[in-house]
């Protein structure tokens, strides 16, 4: 009976129209350190540790889906996807009515274009599926990313991939990958997007082309929870700090990516469709970002265009950083 109240307050997730004119659920569910940390992650890097979280993968997304959760955002890097087919087969969710979504990682996109197919492949394999909704380049790798991108449109017209996209890409990286070859315009570009690095010009810039900007960081890792512009816009609204950053990036035209690995937190972040910021409200949100969060940005972009790889040029140093 319990399962049965449970299943019947499910929330429904509205889709926006990607340019390939494919649906895509308005908020995801990130497997991003759901039961893992990869071993070069800063928090695993600082601690020395590439430790497990206490937690497992399987039956976190198996709840996820319970609660209504359809998109599925999954990665080479996350070092978790086999467990995260554990749980998608465990929902008993049908394929059809999943957005699954990964991207491959830096050091394959390094090593070229079959390996990258040799990535999607296995991807395939460990989510128990026979193809993408969505597949990404995680990272513009200096040198690297055109030929990465080419293969992944071989592998849409086989079947393997419904859409494509990027993650992490400047306008400039966009530019690039478009004057070199590419026939297919990114649906996606997935970036961070919250109120504390909301990049107006890159964002605009996309989506003048066509290109859907995905958020991850929607919620800032809650370093953003007690935020007092935050905190005031959540009680004048009677929701909560992740509800109301939430609701920032889907009333932007964003796709959110909320994660927890607590039932609690995966219904709360899910609950954004029954209010609505005001003009005021987005109006504070949309100047939270300092000069020296844009700052911080373009150092980390720096970094991880050649993260894990033995790259050390080619990195663009002149991009657009709003």
């Amino acid at each position: 009976m319990l399962l049965w109240l449970r299943t019947a307050m499910v929330t429904s997730v509205p889709t926006v129209k990607l340019n390939d004119g494919r649906s895509h659920p308005v908020v995801g569910y990130g497997t991003y350190k759901v039961g893992v940390v990869p071993a070069s992650a800063s928090s695993a890097v600082a601690a020395g540790t590439a430790a497990t979280e206490a937690v497992n993968p399987a039956d976190c997304v198996a709840k996820a889906l319970e609660l209504g959760y359809r998109f599925l955002d999954c990665a080479e890097f996350y070092a978790n996807e086999k467990a995260v087919g554990e749980g998608i087969a465990a929902s008993g969710v049908p394929r059809e009515q999943l957005f699954l979504a990964s991207k491959c990682w830096t050091t394959t996109i390094y090593d070229g274009p079959e390996a990258v197919q040799a990535q999607l492949e296995k991807t395939l394999a460990d989510l128990g599926t026979d193809y993408l909704d969505l597949y990404c380049i995680h990272w513009p790798v200096p040198g690297r990313h055109v030929a990465a991108y080419l293969q992944l449109e071989k592998a849409q017209a086989a079947g393997q991939v419904r859409s494509l996209g990027v993650s992490n890409y400047a306008v400039q990286d966009l530019d690039e990958l478009m004057a070199s070859g590419a026939t297919v315009t990114p649906s996606i570009n997935q970036i961070e997007i919250n109120p504390f690095l909301y990049r107006k010009e890159t964002i605009a810039a996309f989506e003048s082309r066509g290109v859907k900007m995905q958020s991850y960081r929607t919620l800032r890792d809650g370093k953003a929870f007690s935020d007092p512009a935050i905190l005031a816009t959540a009680q004048k609204h009677g929701k909560t700090a992740a509800q109301v950053l939430g609701r920032w990036c889907v009333q932007h035209g964003f796709i959110a990516i909320p994660k927890s690995v607590k039932a609690e937190r995966m219904e709360e972040n899910l609950d954004l469709f029954d209010f609505e910021l005001d003009a005021d409200d987005m109006s504070q949100l949309d100047a939270l970002t300092t000069p020296e969060a844009i700052s911080t940005f373009v150092g980390l972009y720096r970094k991880c265009v050649i993260r894990d790889t033995p790259l050390t040029d080619g990195i663009k140093m002149e991009i657009t950083e709003g």
